[in-house]
């Protein structure tokens, strides 16, 4: 992408200013603060993934077939939730976002669907995944604030009551970022306490670290490269774009060697 970004329009509620920009190409961007770039959404196609980890993001439909019920922690500008109602058949796709303006600005500006099978509720995450037992067959954890990562994102017993939102056979996925050049997410040992180290992960080239993680009491998800690449194959005229970069490099959290002091 190039070219300068002009100011769409700017907000601010309880937690801070938002703004949106566009620049030559048809891309709108919405920002948390002056700095932090949330979102990217293409204006003539609003279910295009631009970043690589929304993109890494949908490889847990591989796991998890048609039509699932789907819930979003964090919309952000819709992008994500525009592509899996688009491409992936959900039953249903329920987004939860703690900023009204938020979901404000992206029904006004940035494209978000109309789809009938898309649900958005404001309102805290950690509210509503305390009741959220056994409620979704695959659920995307994307909590940032301005300043990065939620305070939830590094709390063991969110994370719990996350993977106990999921029906057997489901899918947990986290957008969490990576410790310098360690390879390894922010709160890498929690994470290896709650859910061991058989769990699934790929790094991408933006410092995210997406994590691919099973249901409580089913067994490891199958790491079946061949048959991810099929399945990515038949997808990527659809999607514009392809996912095998991603599966070649997904891998076990066991596999990730710590960097030495």
């Amino acid at each position: 992408m190039t070219g300068r970004e002009a100011l769409v329009v700017q907000r601010r509620d309880d937690y801070g200013a938002l703004r949106i920009t566009e620049n030559s190409e048809g891309y709108r961007f919405l920002y948390f603060g002056s700095l932090t770039e949330q979102s990217c959404v293409f204006m003539p196609d609003p279910a295009w993934l631009e970043y690589d980890y929304t993109r890494a993001m949908q490889l847990a439909n591989f796991w998890v077939p048609a039509p699932a019920q789907m819930t979003l922690l964090g919309l952000g500008g819709g992008a994500l939730a525009n592509s899996l109602l688009r491409h992936f058949d959900p039953q249903q796709v329920t987004a939860v976002e703690l900023r009204r303006e938020v979901v404000t600005l992206a029904r006004e500006w940035l494209g978000l669907s109309e789809d009938p099978r898309l649900q958005v509720r404001i309102g805290c995450a950690e509210r509503y995944i305390d009741s959220a037992a056994a409620s979704c067959d695959l659920l995307f954890v994307d909590l940032y604030m301005e300043g990065g990562l939620s305070r939830l994102q590094l709390q063991s017993g969110f994370f719990h009551k996350c993977q106990q939102a999921l029906r057997p056979g489901g899918v947990l996925v986290i957008n969490q970022w990576q410790m310098g050049e360690s390879g390894l997410p922010y709160g890498a040992s929690l994470l290896n306490e709650l859910f061991g180290d058989q769990y699934l992960q790929v790094q991408v080239e933006e410092g995210n670290i997406l994590l691919f993680i099973p249901a409580a009491g089913q067994p490891p998800l199958n790491l079946d490269r061949p048959a991810m690449h099929d399945w990515a194959a038949g997808l990527q005229q659809r999607l514009g774009y392809s996912l095998q970069l991603y599966i070649n490099n997904l891998h076990r959290a066991a596999d990730v060697v710590a960097p030495a002091d």
